[in-house]
C-alpha cells in the first residue's frame, strides 16, 4: 500500500488530522491529534521490520510513566494488571519496554486506532485516584509476601478465633513457625495506623507472645501523633515497601530462619 493510501486509511478509520512524516527508508513518524494528560503528543512510528509493517512507541510510553512512578510500581499490583490486560485486549506487544503492534493484512487505520487506544489506557495508570493507589499498595504488599514467605508459614487477615471470634482485631499477615509469631501490618492511612495500634494493644492485654512489623505505603503521610502512638507498640517499621524491598526481604529471612 502506498503512503497516500495509508494516510487515507488513517483519515477514514482514525482522524482527518493524522499525517505521515518520512524519517528515512521505510520509516514514518505518525503525527496524530491525540495527547497525553500533560499536553504532549503520543509518540507513534510506522516502520518496516523484515516483511512486516508495525506501529511502535519506541519505548516512549513507559519512559513517561517512570517520570512519576517507580519501575516496580508498573510491574506489580493493580497497575501491572491494567497494563497486562490492555496489552492483551489491543494485541500490543511489550518488547522490553517498546510497545509495538504489527499491522495485519494492510489494516493500517484499524491498527492505529487500537494502538492509540492502548497507549492512552496504559498512560492512565499514572493518574489513578488516591483510593486506587491504596488498593495497588495492598496488592503489592500481598504479592511481596507471597514471594517472600512460604505458603505454610503465612496467614493473611489473621485473627484469634478463640478470644476474638468476630475478628475485630486482625493483622494483615501472621507468620508462624517461630517461638513468637510475626504480625505484619500494611499501613496506608491514619485510620489503618490507629486500628493497628488498637489491635497490638489488645494483643498485649491478652498476653499474646509475638513480634510486630509494620510496612507503610508512605510513612511521611501519616499524622505525627498517630505515628508516635503506634511506634510505642510496634517493634519494627519500614517507611515504605517500594524503597525497602531488599531490607524487608532480609528481615523476613532472618525471622524465618
Amino acid at each position: 500500500m502506498s503512503v497516500t493510501n495509508i494516510e487515507r486509511d488513517f483519515h477514514e478509520k482514525v482522524s482527518q488530522e493524522v499525517r505521515l512524516s518520512s524519517e528515512g527508508i521505510e520509516r514514518f513518524r505518525v503525527v496524530t491529534p491525540f495527547l497525553f494528560e500533560d499536553g504532549d503528543h503520543l509518540a507513534v512510528v510506522l516502520k518496516r521490520e523484515d516483511s512486516t509493517w508495525l506501529l511502535s512507541d519506541e519505548a516512549h510510553t513507559f519512559m513517561r510513566l517512570t517520570y512519576d512512578l517507580d519501575e516496580t510500581d508498573l510491574q506489580r499490583g493493580t497497575r501491572q494488571k491494567i497494563i497486562a490486560n490492555t496489552l492483551s485486549a489491543f494485541r500490543i506487544e511489550d518488547r522490553d519496554g517498546e510497545l509495538v503492534l504489527p499491522v495485519p493484512d494492510e489494516q493500517y487505520g484499524n491498527a492505529l486506532f487500537s494502538f492509540v487506544q492502548g497507549i492512552l489506557k496504559i498512560a492512565d495508570v499514572s493518574y489513578l485516584s488516591r483510593e486506587r493507589v491504596r488498593s495497588t499498595f495492598n496488592d503489592d504488599f500481598q504479592l511481596f509476601l507471597f514471594e517472600s514467605i512460604p505458603e505454610v508459614r503465612r496467614s493473611f487477615n489473621w485473627f484469634d478465633s478463640v478470644r476474638d471470634p468476630e475478628g475485630r482485631y486482625s493483622v494483615d499477615c501472621r507468620v508462624n513457625g517461630m517461638d513468637r509469631p510475626l504480625f505484619i501490618h500494611a499501613l496506608s492511612s491514619d485510620g489503618k495506623v490507629r486500628d493497628a495500634t488498637i489491635t497490638l494493644l489488645q494483643f498485649e492485654k491478652w498476653g499474646l507472645s509475638f513480634r510486630s512489623l509494620a510496612i507503610f505505603e508512605d510513612q511521611e503521610s501519616i499524622n505525627r501523633k498517630v505515628l508516635a502512638r503506634f511506634s510505642d507498640v510496634c517493634e519494627n517499621q519500614f517507611s515504605s515497601l517500594t524503597a525497602n524491598r531488599d531490607r524487608i526481604s532480609r528481615f523476613l529471612e532472618d525471622c524465618l530462619s
